[in-house]
């Protein structure tokens, strides 16, 4: 019991909000009549979010240096309508636009980058103008008009599917094969790690409580796969969504970068003492931030099918929430990528239930203010009560 005291206590956040976000999705699925957990409301629920948590992913590697970003909704409009121009208007082939467009960005983030790590301007300031100026290049560039369509290969990439096995079956059968395999690679990559700590002395958790976990989320893998199976199978944007989770959970867990990241939002002051190269770190995650944009601008646009000039309007506003809502400390220096992944979701469920359930768009936003407004103090309490 003391372990479990322990490990609830160390994790209380990540673990809390998954809690907060199974209960939701129960509370929804009995409101909408069953609708909320279909495979086709399941499936839209992916495409509807995963441009937004692509930018959660960047967006949280920002706030744990202890900065923010305002301009990504901005930066993601004006990407899609680069894009645009290329792919429509000059008929470029969409894998060369694409490529550029991600350059684009991650010079978008180098130029936001410089101010904020190089002049020492504060990211609020910096990111505010951006949202501004990019907000204006985009209706520049769209002329105040909406462009498209695209291309059906660029289309594909947000509103596509893996294909399946072939045969007459009943469900997407590679969707299954998949889901089974991520249950074996995670069941082989948790019992390494357990060996790995249980070496170096490290405590670990009981081998009962050890296989209930792993067996709780293998559960939830195949259910989930289950479940996506039964329409058309795995969305080619979660393929994406999933690999960027898997690199960023690895270079924030086991790399010196990683590392280094969470020492400058720790405390700046000190790790430049011990050696790391803080304005280096924090322009990097500044272009980091840019490609995400630009990537989760150009999903977006896709999945629209036409770049418009009001497209990414809020979108920095739910990629913060997220981030706060699944863990991310107002104050840097604290956050997972999983967590913020939980959060983002937490966010997409909200808003995909209560528009099932019909409510209004005005008790949506209130609604939602309130959750993140209760995760920020639930942060600053846990935080006081550690430190006293």
């Amino acid at each position: 019991m003391s372990t479990i005291t322990k490990l609830l206590r160390n994790n209380v956040r990540q673990y809390g909000m998954f809690l907060v976000l199974v209960l939701i999705m129960g509370l929804f699925q009995i409101l909408s009549d069953g609708t909320l957990l279909k495979p086709l409301n399941i499936t839209n629920l992916v495409l509807q979010n995963s441009y937004i948590l692509i930018l959660v992913i960047g967006m949280l590697l920002v706030i744990i240096t202890g900065h923010i970003d305002l301009s990504v909704g901005s930066i993601a409009a004006f990407i899609g309508a680069m894009a645009a121009v290329m792919m429509v208007n000059y008929h470029m082939p969409f894998p060369l636009a694409m490529l550029l467009c991600l350059l684009m960005g991650a010079l978008i983030g180098a130029w936001q980058g410089f101010w904020v790590a190089a002049v020492g301007i504060p990211s609020f300031i910096v990111t505010l103008a951006g949202m501004l100026l990019f907000r204006g290049l985009t209706m520049l560039v769209l002329g105040g008009q909406s462009i498209g369509p695209f291309p059906g290969g660029f289309r594909s990439i947000s509103s596509g599917f893996i294909p399946d096995i072939p045969g007459n079956w009943n469900v997407h059968m590679l969707t299954l094969l998949l889901g089974a395999v991520l249950s074996l690679l995670y069941i082989f990559m948790e019992w390494r790690g357990r060996i790995t700590q249980s070496r170096y002395k490290f405590e670990v958790l009981s081998l009962p409580l050890f296989i209930a976990k792993v067996a709780f989320i293998v559960i939830i893998i195949n259910l989930f796969t289950f479940v996506l199976s039964a329409y058309n199978g795995i969305p080619n944007v979660l393929v994406i969504l999933f690999a960027l989770v898997a690199l960023y959970t690895f270079v924030m867990r086991k790399t010196v970068m990683g590392r280094h990241i969470y020492a400058v939002g720790g405390n700046e002051k000190a790790a430049r003492l011990s050696g790391v190269k803080t304005k280096k770190m924090t322009f990097w995650v500044f272009v980091n931030m840019g490609v995400m944009a630009a990537l989760a601008g150009l999903i977006f646009t896709a999945r629209l099918n036409a770049a418009t000039p009001k497209a990414g309007v809020n979108f920095e506003l739910d990629a913060i929430a997220a981030c706060f809502i699944g863990g991310a400390s107002a104050s840097g220096g604290v956050g997972t990528v999983i967590g913020a992944m939980i959060g983002g979701l937490v966010m997409g469920v909200m808003n995909n239930g209560m528009s099932l359930i019909g409510l209004g768009i005005d008790y949506q936003q209130g609604i939602k203010g309130l959750v993140l407004l209760l995760a920020v103090a639930f942060d600053i309490y846990n935080k006081n009560k550690t430190a006293a």
